[in-house]
């Protein structure tokens, strides 16, 4: 677990290796009230069994630190991991929220899963936030930032000293996420990203994942500044022309997330997994030969 401490808030990030995924812990410093994002249930895909061993870590944190969470926060339903939301909830009596955009995603993948009883008004969650919402926690005041692009419903929740910018930037040696899944769009991901590269230079971005490339320890957090300076893909003013050429060329390269199809059908139910069948069992499905096959060259 990583901690990292400003004047009004702390964060601490705990890292899933095998997703190369960030979850975080906010904190309000004045009053102890925290909100968790992003946390991670654990998946063994070969074993169809599911793990709270991140949640668990996190709620360690929690008691360690004598936080009161309340909230469980996710910045999109994710196509490489299941949502830990349900889990903490339970276990902190905490609400659970997402942006309000994440009834369209609902709509677009019930009907790839063919899930005709699937309710498509987000009524999975606690709160739906829109753009330019708030909230606070504590004393500190947390907003609302829409950033589609990587998704149709990935929001950023933004401080006036961090954001939780989720998959829309990684760290500046990586650049950006890719924006080739169904509802993604490069030239709203590049919009996106300027609206995050205007907040202030100080700002420190926390971002949702890290590959930890060319064996460097894996990492989750660099100032606007520093984006703005040497982000690989938007960093020096690239243009949105180029920006969308060359986001079009490296997704076309990528293999879809080895979890995508069975994480959408979990986090559209807001992290719960599928009812049980009649046998007592959940399953998942399997969309077959929806996807093209993709070569699995990183590019």
């Amino acid at each position: 677990m990583q901690r990292f401490e400003f004047a009004k808030v702390t964060v601490a990030a705990l890292w899933d290796e095998p997703t190369g995924s960030w979850q975080y812990v906010l904190a309000d410093r004045a009053s102890n009230k925290a909100a968790i994002i992003d946390p991670v249930l654990d998946f063994d895909m070969n074993a169809g069994a599911t793990s709270t061993g991140n949640a668990d870590k996190l709620l360690e944190h929690v008691e360690r630190q004598g936080l009161a969470v309340e909230w469980i926060l996710d910045t999109h339903p994710h196509a490489d991991h299941f949502s830990a939301a349900p889990y903490l909830a339970e276990k902190l009596k905490a609400a659970r929220a997402i942006g309000t955009k994440v009834i369209e995603v609902q709509k677009l993948w019930a009907e790839i899963y063919c899930l005709d009883r699937l309710p498509t008004d987000g009524s999975q969650w606690d709160r739906l936030f829109a753009d330019g919402e708030q909230f606070q926690l504590g004393e500190t005041e947390v907003r609302i930032l829409f950033t589609p692009g990587h998704t149709l419903a990935s929001i950023a929740y933004v401080t006036d000293e961090v954001a939780f910018v989720h998959d829309t930037l990684m760290m500046p040696d990586s650049g950006t996420s890719r924006a080739d899944f169904p509802g993604g769009n490069p030239k709203e991901l590049y919009a996106s990203i300027q609206q995050i590269l205007a907040l202030p230079e100080e700002t420190a971005l926390f971002v949702g994942h890290d590959y930890a490339p060319e064996g460097r320890e894996a990492q989750c957090c660099a100032s606007v500044m520093e984006h703005r300076r040497s982000n690989k893909h938007v960093g020096n003013n690239r243009s949105e022309e180029d920006f969308v050429a060359l986001r079009n060329k490296r997704d076309a390269t990528l293999p879809l997330p080895q979890l995508m199809l069975a994480a959408l059908q979990v986090n559209i139910r807001a992290g719960h997994l599928p009812e049980p069948e009649s046998c007592g069992r959940s399953f998942l499905k399997i969309p077959l030969n929806y996807f093209a096959s993709r070569a699995a060259d990183e590019g």
